[in-house]
């Protein structure tokens, strides 16, 4: 995981440091994330590294509880004010993969959060998502692709330590995981890995 001082420095002249309130780029993304997800609501959701909440926040629409974490306590507050009107969203302080809930999850989703993490701990924490899920699960994947992360002025983050591709390659394979859908594009890479395969035509009796 990257050192605290490097978000500390990227949320000390803004709120939202990344663009998800007021770029297209960021809310078209969050459209596409929300068409990806193969059922309509799920019972018990997290999100790990929610950031000042936006994914969150659209998320609390299709869950019925949901836990957003994150570990920089700036990303925190601003999270917790931007649920504040979601009762049923939980925002906790977590530094993954080491403090990974005991919990059991319908969904979990890990938004731009694998490539900042080694090699190792994204296999602890692909492991940590595979005994959380209930059967029939899902687990949610949205990774920016190439070699380095572009940071909000868009200089390249030389201590980010893997590419979008890979991070996507290494959560499949340690969570043992069918793959159900997967959007790529030049930029982002979306994907959704269950244990049950079948489709949502499949589930709905349509083929």
């Amino acid at each position: 995981m990257l050192a605290d001082h490097h978000f500390d420095a990227l949320y000390l002249h803004s709120a939202d440091p990344w663009g998800f309130r007021s770029r297209w780029y960021e809310q078209r993304k969050r459209a596409l994330a929300l068409a990806a997800l193969p059922q309509r609501r799920y019972g018990s959701a997290i999100e790990a590294g929610c950031a000042n909440g936006e994914l969150a926040a659209a998320l609390a629409e299709r869950c019925s509880g949901l836990l957003a974490c994150d570990f920089h306590e700036k990303a925190l507050d601003l999270a917790a004010r931007r649920l504040a009107e979601h009762g049923h969203v939980r925002v906790e302080r977590r530094r993954l993969p080491q403090e990974w809930p005991q919990q059991r999850f319908d969904l979990a989703v890990v938004s731009e959060l694998g490539y900042y993490l080694t090699p190792s701990e994204l296999e602890r924490l692909a492991e940590a998502i595979a005994v959380s899920l209930v059967d029939e699960g899902r687990v949610f994947m949205r990774t920016p692709r190439g070699p380095q992360r572009v940071d909000v002025i868009y200089r390249r983050i030389d201590d980010a330590f893997l590419d979008g591709d890979r991070v996507h390659r290494i959560l499949q394979r340690h969570t043992g995981l069918k793959r159900l859908a997967s959007h790529v594009e030049h930029d982002f890479r979306i994907e959704v890995w269950s244990a049950d395969g079948r489709t949502v035509a499949q589930r709905e009796g349509l083929v």
